[in-house]
């Protein structure tokens, strides 16, 4: 795994950490395409393979989004009875969902480069036809951040979506790659938020 890490002083009040994991690779990664809703994707062989590497705090809170392919990364990677949590679930993508980009560009030009926008702006009151907005999107990762302990340690298994979302939202981060298996660690503490450090599989 590819690491780096950056850090600030230890503070005095407690802290709280959290490990956001992006679920393991599942058939739409590999097709490259948006995924439905609804979707129940299945992880591919070497998805399963990555998702017995991960090393997360067994001890920790866990959650996951109601996909099933993040719960069985939750699964894989020893958590058999995480919380399920709507909020963690990927960004609506609408009419984009279960197109690839070349499908996308066919039908719809270059609207499509204007709608993406919208997964990674907490400010934009627009999203892709049918789907959230950035705004609503942001708000309800938001709110799950909110509601997260005071202390501790939390292992979220969710989508790139709510990873980047998260990102934005506590330390400022716009723009980063996630692949599958991805972990991000972020600590809590004086009412700030600071990025710990993010693995990447090889």
């Amino acid at each position: 795994m590819r690491q780096f890490n950056t850090g600030v002083p230890a503070l005095t009040d407690p802290t709280l950490t959290l490990h956001l994991v992006r679920h393991a690779p599942s058939a739409p990664n590999a097709a490259r395409r948006y995924p439905r809703p609804d979707e129940d994707a299945p992880l591919t062989p070497r998805g399963e393979a990555l998702a017995r590497t991960l090393k997360l705090p067994m001890h920790a809170v866990a959650f996951t989004s109601p996909s099933y392919r993040a719960q069985r990364t939750a699964e894989l990677a020893g958590f058999i009875a995480p919380e399920v949590a709507p909020a963690l679930a990927e960004a609506n993508f609408g009419v984009m969902a279960g197109r690839t980009w070349a499908e996308l560009e066919r039908v719809y030009a270059n609207l499509p480069w204007h709608w993406t926008r919208a997964p990674s702006d907490p400010t934009l009151a627009f999203g892709p036809p049918q789907g959230e907005t950035g705004r609503d999107f942001h708000a309800r990762v938001q709110r799950w951040l909110d509601h997260l302990p005071e202390t501790g340690e939390v292992v979220a298994f969710t989508h790139a979506g709510p990873i980047h979302a998260a990102l934005r939202l506590t330390v400022g981060i716009k723009a980063v790659e996630t692949p599958p298996c991805t972990v991000v660690t972020l600590k809590r503490g004086s009412g700030e938020w600071w990025l710990v450090g993010m693995s990447t599989p090889h």
